[in-house]
């Protein structure tokens, strides 16, 4: 049986810029739970334009949810799973846009680009993961 060698390190080079776009995406995700835990006027009037329920709760449940994925994404040991609850998360809300008719570019696929950004923080600090999707250039 075959196993994954988890305590190759990674480059210093892999390693930075796997920080580097994990660091934003946490940042980014950190200021987007704490507008909805708020809440601010602004998530009201989106969540209305969006479809979803307008009272506070509503709001602050969704921040919540997002800071807890961000949380476990940011703690090494829990950053898969972290990711793939921020995943589901983004999928929800590309689906919500693409149902509304939302701009592609830069609405739609926000959610993408997020994911990305976690993903691919992933995949430049941690080697095994990179073994486990190999990208062929």
């Amino acid at each position: 049986m075959n196993t994954i060698d988890m305590s190759v390190p990674p480059g210093r080079a892999a390693l930075v810029v796997g920080w580097t776009l994990s660091g934003l995406l946490i940042a980014f995700l950190i200021f987007d739970a704490a507008i909805k835990l708020v809440p601010l006027q602004v998530v009201i009037d989106t969540s209305r334009e969006l479809g979803l329920p307008v009272d506070i709760t509503s709001a602050r449940i969704l921040g919540g949810l997002t800071l807890i994925c961000t949380v476990l994404y940011a703690i090494p040991r829990t950053s898969i799973l972290g990711a793939i609850l921020l995943t589901g998360y983004l999928g929800g809300a590309m689906a919500i846009h693409f149902r509304i008719g939302n701009p592609l570019f830069s609405h739609l696929l926000f959610g993408l680009y997020l994911g990305l950004f976690a993903w691919g923080g992933l995949f430049f600090r941690y080697p095994w993961l990179r073994r486990l999707i190999p990208l062929k250039v």
